[in-house]
């Protein structure tokens, strides 16, 4: 689905205007990425958690020399699913 899809479902669904649909969702990921840039958690019950994780620096290769490269440390996003969102995706799971 891309963008433009999700803001015509959302519009759709709440019965909003595709403008209003795409303020709301812009200012929903803006909080996002505000909150988890100062260490927060943002959750939502029965969908999931957005957090970051700390990535160590490492030593990788490029895979056309084989020459060893340094990669830096990094801070990367993380979404947990919620146990209920996991159980809708596989219904036949236990």
């Amino acid at each position: 689905m891309t963008k433009a899809e999700l803001i015509d479902a959302i519009a759709d669904s709440a019965g909003v205007s595709k403008a209003d649909a795409e303020r709301t969702v812009q200012a929903f990921f803006d909080i996002v990425v505000d909150a988890t840039k100062k260490g927060g958690k943002v959750a939502w019950p029965a969908f999931g958690s957005f957090s970051t994780t700390e990535r160590a620096a490492r030593t990788g290769r490029n895979p056309q020399t084989g020459e060893e490269v340094q990669i830096k440390a990094s801070t990367a996003m993380k979404f947990t699913a919620s146990s209920s969102l996991k159980s809708a995706l596989n219904p036949g799971k236990k």
